[in-house]
Formats: C-alpha cells, structure tokens, sequence
C-alpha cells in the first residue's frame, strides 16, 4: 500500500487490467524466487516514475496459480505488457533496471497511441472485440435438449441461466466463452460450459428455481445442483472447472519401471514423479507387495488434484535410478519426488506408510522439504519383465557332491 504497484488477483485482474484503457505491465512472480526479490526496487522506482502514464501490476502467480497459468507463466518473474488487445499480452523483453522498464512502457504506450490514431481498437474495448463470434465452445440448451445432453451425461456441466436484456450477463459473455474453450481444451470435454436463455427456456428456469440473472448452477451425474458462487472472470470459472475435472477424475495410473520410455514419459509430462522402490518379491511376497502398492495408490488418489506421475519398481531393478536418488543405503521401501524439469528430489525421510506419505506429499505440497540435485541427466533405465503378480520363486540350487572332500584335511587347515 506503501508504494505505486498494484497487486492483483484473480477477483480483480478483470476490473483492473481486462476492462481498463490503460497501458499496464504486470509482474508475474513468486515470493521465493531470488530473482523477483531483486526485481522489487526497480520495479517501485518504475511504478512511481510511470504514475498516471503507465500502470505497474504485480501477481503473485505461486498463490494464484490459475492466473499464471491463463497466461502462460512458466517462470519466475515473468513480465507482461497489457496494450491495445487486453485478451493477447506481449511478453516483456527489456531490462530489469527501473530506466529499461520505463524506456519500454514508455515505447509501448507510443505504440498503443499509434493504433488507435491509426483507427485500431484499444483499451478496453478490445477484450469484448476479441470475442465476436467466441461462443463456439458454449453449448446452448433448451427445454427440449436439457435433460438428454445434461443430466444423461456423464461429463461436469457448468451451467449460466441468462436473459438477453441483462447487463450482467453481457458483461459475463466473453469470460463465459473464453473460459468455455480453456475448460474444453484442458479436460478434453470432461467439463463442459452451457448457457440457457431463461426468458425462452422458461420451465428449466422455473425447475431449478431461477430468480436473478445470470445464475449459474454445476450440474454432475447422480448429485442434485449447486451454485456456482466463485467470480465471474475468466480464471475464476476455469479454476472451479479445473477442480471439479480433478474431483471427479480416477486416480492417476501406477505405472512399474518397465523400460527408459515409462520413466521419461511419466516424468516429463508430469510436475513430479513419485517413484516407490519396494523391497524385492522373496522379501515380501505378492500380499506384502500389493499392500505397499495399495498405500500408494491410496495416496496417488488423495493428491490426484496435483496431476502428479506415479511409478515403482522392485529393489535391485534399476540400481542407477536408486544410486542417483540416493535411495537403497536404509533399507526399502523406499521413494523420491523427481521434478524432472529442474533435475531435483526430495527424499521420503519418514516411514512408508498412509500417514508418513501423507506427511512427505503435504510438505511438497506446499513447496517445503529439502532437495537435492538429481547427478546429471536421468539416470540409466533397465529393461526388466513385468511383474506377474504371483509370489517369487527361490532360484534352483545345484545339488553339491562332497564325497571327495577330504574332511581331515579342513581339520588340519583349522
């Protein structure tokens, strides 16, 4: 409050930046990161020399990750300008000191002018511009299709009850169809965005009780609706949508160490891999095994929300995965957390159990516990058999004929 930056969030990014004719730059960033620490005082000295030219916004993107994530933020921090088309940042390229930042707001706002003396659209006009025609993803619903395409459906339905007339409604139509295709893009159709026009559509409004516009209702198999009570921006609705997809998604498959291809696909596609290294099968046999793997999966369905990978694999299998993870020297099981990314662990220090997973995952969580770096690239994968499911078998012994061992001469010897 002490200073010319804006901090925005989620229930204010539209008001602020979206419906805004200002030209703003807005710093995505995260209150661990070193670099964004540094970045603080020029970015004030900036703000306050940019007063009522420029506006200087600041997100904290680890705590609203549903904004970071609207606009692609994969780093920290991140520097968006917000010009003429509110819907389409461009990413900031200048330097970090408060003179580069005003030399390129300033070079900005030169442009920004220029469109709009040359006749293009700016501020805040721009955001609805960029949806004409953007309802492609928004199902329209009627008396008549209501009941088969929703309540039939197996899918998430996020539902806005309108009326042609209303303002609000209006206001919410390009959140609502941005947040459509997002939503369909992320969940692969599993959540879907609707919209019915109560004033035509008057004995669905009057089913579920419609008295204000809009009023929008979540709709899932087998469970009456609910209200929808979150904001009406863009993030906001996909955020909610993204929850409801994860609630309902099964839990995240447990894939065994197999080959090279399971690991680099499990953990390049995922935030973390999860990797288990249980005790070999002559240790535990197939119930002890199934029952580590049943923990695991019970945890695995917990952190589901999290979209993390989960493999195993058996003690002594890959023994340049367990030297590179630091694993095998206190006995198994065992398990690490990989961020393939940033070649980095974390070591489970408690006990393989409900609560000491438990206590491991809530830590990473919340980006908490030691790391360490993982030596070099991924390490050197296997091929191996998959495990059939049945208990191990003791290797044949050879029978040993010691009719010629000569016994006195041991005796002797000792």
């Amino acid at each position: 409050s002490s200073d010319d930056v804006i901090e925005l969030t989620p229930s204010n990014f539209n008001k602020e930046v979206i419906q805004s004719d200002s030209l703003w730059l807005i710093e995505f960033y995260a209150p661990w990161c070193g670099h964004c620490q540094r970045l603080v005082p020029d970015w004030k000295k900036a703000a306050t020399a940019l007063k009522g030219v420029v506006k200087l916004g600041a997100v904290d993107a680890d705590k609203h990750q549903s904004l970071g994530g609207q606009y692609g933020v994969r780093g920290f921090p991140t520097i968006k300008i917000f010009g003429s088309n509110k819907n389409k940042p461009e990413d900031y390229q200048g330097g970090r000191t408060s003179e580069a930042i005003v030399d390129s707001a300033l070079s900005s706002l030169r442009s920004l002018v220029k469109d709009r003396l040359g006749g293009r659209a700016g501020g805040s006009d721009s955001g609805r511009q960029s949806y004409s025609g953007g309802k492609k993803d928004v199902i329209d619903l009627t008396d008549d299709s209501f009941d088969k395409q929703v309540l039939k459906s197996d899918d998430v339905w996020l539902i806005e009850f309108y009326a042609p007339w209303c303002g609000h409604c209006k206001n919410l139509e390009p959140e609502w169809a941005a947040a459509a295709t997002e939503v369909k893009e992320q969940t692969k159709g599993k959540v879907k965005l609707g919209a019915v026009d109560a004033t035509v559509s008057q004995m669905l409004a009057s089913r579920y009780g419609i008295k204000g516009f809009p009023t929008i209702k979540i709709f899932q198999k087998g469970e009456d609706p609910v209200d929808y009570d979150g904001g009406r921006t863009k993030a906001d609705i996909v955020a909610r949508a993204m929850d409801l997809f994860s609630e309902n998604a099964p839990p995240p498959e447990m894939h065994e160490i197999l080959n090279e291809d399971v690991v680099k696909k499990t953990c390049d596609e995922h935030q973390l891999c999860i990797v288990a290294v249980l005790p070999h099968i002559l240790d535990t046999g197939a119930a002890g095994r199934n029952s580590y793997l049943e923990t695991m999966m019970k945890m695995a369905d917990k952190y589901k929300k999290k979209m993390w990978g989960w493999l195993w694999t058996e003690a002594g299998a890959q023994m340049d995965m367990e030297s590179s993870l630091g694993i095998g020297g206190f006995g198994y099981p065992a398990m690490a957390a990989v961020n393939a990314k940033e070649m980095k662990f974390a070591l489970l220090k408690g006990s393989f159990s409900e609560q000491g997973i438990n206590d491991f995952l809530r830590e990473l969580s919340f980006g908490r516990g030691s790391t360490a770096p993982v030596g070099g690239a991924l390490p050197k994968i296997n091929k191996v058999e998959p495990w059939d499911g049945k208990d191990g078998e003791l290797p044949a012994e050879d029978d040993i004929d010691l009719s010629d061992v000569d016994l006195d001469d041991i005796e002797k010897d000792e």
